[in-house]
Parts: C-alpha cells; sequence; structure tokens
C-alpha cells in the first residue's frame, strides 16, 4: 500500500517500496541482455481486403506474408491474387523507386524493400475473388452451477471442525475468475448447530442477518441484490483514467506494472494479462485521442482501470497530514480543485469530468484534507510503459479524505490560502510540453480516497 508502520516523516512510504519514476528510455535493442522487463517493440502487418481488415505479426518472408494472405482470404484456385503496399507506407527506399501510388509485391526483393526501416506496415489483397469468411466467436464457456464451500466452527475453545458443503445454484451462474479459480460465494442466513444441549453459532464473513432478528419465512433475497450489498465490504481503490495523444496515427503498446502492495480492479477495455502484476494494451492511436483497442474491438477516449492498495497498510491520518496536505470545507475545496486542476494542464472538458465524475464522494464529507503525488511516488506503485519515443507523461494522482471540523482545526496553517501558494506543477512533473501537439503524450488522472 502507500504506507507501511515505518513511514517517514513526511507521510510516505519507506524507500523500499516508493521507486524513481521516469519514461522509458530509448535503447538500441527492445529487449536488451539481462533485462528481461523490457518491452519489445513490435513490427506489425495491416492486411486489407475490400472494407475488411486483419492484424498480424510482420512475416520474415515474402513466402510468408503470401500464405498470412491466402490463408486468410482463401481464394479460390483460379482466382487473381496480387498484393500492393500505398507507397505511404512503405519505405522510404521503396516509395523513390514507383511513381504510381502503389508498390505491388511480387518476390522477395521487393517485399524486404518495402519493409525495410518501418515499424508496421499495410498490405492490401487485389483479388477477384470473394471476401474473407468471419469466424464466428467462440461460444460462452459453459455455466458453473456447483462449486464447493467449507464453514469452520468452534465447538469450544481450541476444538474446530470443518463443515464440507456443496453449494448449488439453480439458473444464476458462479463463474470463474480469470486465471481458472472460482469467484468467492456469498452466504446469506442464519446456522444453528445443536449438540448435547449446547448451542453452538456459525460464524462468517458476508451479508447477513443482523443479530436479533430472526429469518422471515417470507423474506425473498435476489442473489444479484446480496452481491451488490457485499460490495460495500469491498477494498477502497484507485480510479485512474489514461488519455493518450498522438500528432499522428500509429500502433501503441501500453504497460501497466503494480507494485507487490496494489493488485488490479476491474479495467476498460480489457487488458491483456502478460504476468502477475502487469498487464498489456496493444492499440492503434489517432490524433485527437481516439484509441482503437484490437482485442476487445472497441474505439475510445481513454482506458479506465482500478488499482486496489493493500488495506491493511493505509494509515489516512498519516498520508495525508498537516505536514503534507491541505485541507478546507467542501464547497471550498470544489471551487479551489477546478482551479488546481487548470493550472495542470487540464481542458476544461477533463476537469470538469474529473470533478463530476468524483462529486458523490466528495459530497459525503463536510470537510476535505487533500494531496496531489509525485511522479516517483506514483510510479513506485503503478508504473506505466509505452513503446512510442520520445513520451511526454503527465500523471495526476489525487489522494483525499474527510476531515471532522475538529481535526480541520489542526490544518490552521495548511489551509485553502497556503493551498493556493503551493507549486503544483513542480510536484506533479508537469512540463511545457505536456500542451505541444506535436509530441506523443500520456496524460493519467487518477484518485484514491483513504477510509
Amino acid at each position: 500500500m502507500l504506507l507501511s508502520p515505518t513511514s517517514t516523516s513526511a507521510g510516505l512510504p519507506p524507500a523500499a517500496f516508493w521507486g524513481k519514476f521516469k519514461p522509458k528510455a530509448k535503447e538500441p535493442d527492445p529487449k536488451p541482455p539481462g533485462n528481461p522487463m523490457a518491452v519489445a517493440r513490435p513490427r506489425l502487418l495491416t492486411l486489407a481486403f475490400n472494407d475488411m481488415e486483419t492484424l498480424r505479426m510482420l512475416p520474415n518472408s515474402f513466402e510468408e506474408l503470401m500464405a498470412a494472405a491466402q490463408d486468410w482470404t482463401k481464394p479460390p484456385p483460379d482466382a487473381m491474387f496480387n498484393l500492393r503496399v500505398p507507397v505511404e507506407y512503405a519505405s522510404i527506399h521503396a516509395a523513390r523507386l514507383v511513381a504510381g501510388p502503389y508498390i505491388y509485391l511480387t518476390s522477395e526483393d521487393s517485399y524486404q524493400i518495402a519493409i525495410m526501416g518501418v515499424q508496421g506496415i499495410r498490405v492490401e489483397i487485389v483479388s477477384d475473388g470473394p471476401p474473407p469468411v468471419e469466424e464466428p466467436p467462440a461460444p460462452p464457456p459453459p455455466p458453473v452451477l456447483e462449486m464447493p464451500g467449507t464453514f469452520n466452527l468452534e465447538l469450544t475453545p481450541g476444538q474446530n471442525v470443518a463443515l464440507d458443503v456443496t453449494i448449488n445454484s439453480d439458473e444464476l451462474d458462479m463463474s470463474r475468475m480469470e486465471d481458472g479459480t472460482l469467484v468467492d460465494g456469498i452466504f446469506v442466513g442464519k446456522l444453528e448447530i445443536i449438540h448435547a444441549g449446547d448451542t453452538h453459532t456459525l460464524e462468517f464473513t458476508g451479508t447477513k442477518i443482523p443479530p436479533g432478528e430472526d429469518y422471515a419465512a417470507d423474506l425473498t433475497i435476489d442473489n444479484r441484490v446480496v452481491s451488490k450489498l457485499a460490495t460495500v465490504a469491498k477494498s477502497t481503490a484507485a480510479r485512474c483514467n489514461l488519455t493518450i495523444l498522438s500528432p499522428g496515427s500509429q500502433y501503441c503498446e501500453v504497460v501497466l506494472t503494480f507494485a507487490s502492495a496494489w493488485k488490479a480492479g476491474v479495467a476498460w477495455p480489457p487488458p491483456e494479462h502478460v504476468e502477475d502484476q502487469k498487464a498489456k494494451y496493444f492499440m492503434r492511436v489517432h490524433p485527437g485521442g481516439a484509441l482503437e483497442h484490437f482485442e476487445s474491438e472497441m474505439t475510445s477516449t481513454g482506458l479506465f482501470y482500478e488499482a486496489i492498495p493493500d488495506a491493511s497498510m493505509i494509515d489516512p491520518s498519516n498520508m495525508i497530514a498537516p505536514r503534507n496536505g491541505f485541507a478546507m470545507g467542501f464547497r471550498d475545496f470544489i471551487r479551489h480543485l477546478m482551479t488546481m486542476l487548470d493550472q495542470l494542464g487540464l481542458s476544461m472538458h477533463a476537469r470538469t469530468n474529473f470533478i463530476n465524475n468524483n462529486m458523490s464522494a466528495f459530497s459525503q464529507h463536510k470537510n476535505i484534507a487533500y494531496r496531489f503525488l509525485s511522479p516517483r511516488q506514483i510510479a513506485a506503485a503503478i508504473d506505466i510503459s509505452v513503446t512510442i519515443e520520445p513520451c511526454v507523461f503527465t500523471r495526476i494522482f489525487l489522494i483525499f479524505r474527510g476531515v471532522s471540523d475538529d481535526e480541520l482545526g489542526m490544518f490552521s496553517d495548511a489551509g485553502e490560502k497556503e493551498a493556493n501558494q503551493c507549486n503544483w506543477r513542480e510536484i506533479v512533473g508537469w512540463s511545457e510540453h505536456s500542451k505541444d501537439p506535436e509530441q506523443f503524450r500520456v496524460l493519467e488522472t487518477s484518485i484514491l480516497e483513504l477510509t
């Protein structure tokens, strides 16, 4: 989590947790020896036939390219079948050799010249054969209607028994997680065990009937409603929105790496889980912020993901204190936050969305204490790397908590006036390049409520 019992005087976790943040450095080899964590830059092929496209890894030879194209379209034996590359996608060496808009690929030499020095290439199929047949989506996995469960019961001090049971569902799918393990079940009700005149009551974790109340025979509980009630006990999560601003259309890979005290929560579009604590997005980015996510076949203006900290290591009063944060009333905070986000370079649309999307959480508190984290602190928890260089990172991470009127008095020297005098641009590592439309830019806005 962000804190440990051995936190420093600044209210931050020890150096073993916080790491140094910087954009991914340029390297001559995408996977240099001795650095297994480096992200390789893939060379990509876009095959196009009429209005259909498919994305593949770039073949090493013309023979492999032809085989991939024919495997996708499956042309009849007597159909005309040719490959061409628009000159704007080919290497500059190949483009100089032709006068027309296309380079036709007819041999290994023409193919190697066309792809020389390019990161990705578009190959168009010219054929009088029928278009490729779209493969139907894979059928969903069968529902899980039965799963094992265990209840632990203490009969007497030091004497414990385990009750192994089978949990059945008539229609609702008790589905599995992405790694194949069963999701946690929900137990609702009351269990009493009578043994030799002694009454033993089972204790469990989950949604339960309040003590002293009997289970009514006519009470109907829908499991889907119960699942919503159970979310109240979930750990707080940082909500992160990532926007990519590119000067031109290009392929991009984004890798999120979570520290050991964090875990990934809900994300959309869904990323590819490369390994433990690491997730990857592969997209095509466009000017204006549009992101084409190939795995989900969705186009959006940003990525959303949750980062869930280890709640056992959180200390809200130490994370945000008069020595490292500021506090003020709710209404003053909203107005102040809008000004701060403007100074940090967020557009009116972006800062309005940021505040509106979190207004429900803000409004629960009469007074609010807050601070912004530095890039070093953010990267030590959630690191980001991209395959485009150079890249300008702007990461704005707000943490806040509600404070009582008595605790607000402790922030008498750390109120709105003092917050307005703070150089937040320097703290978050803001750069003038973040406003340059000719730069490849990553903007991330995150918020975490400490409870």
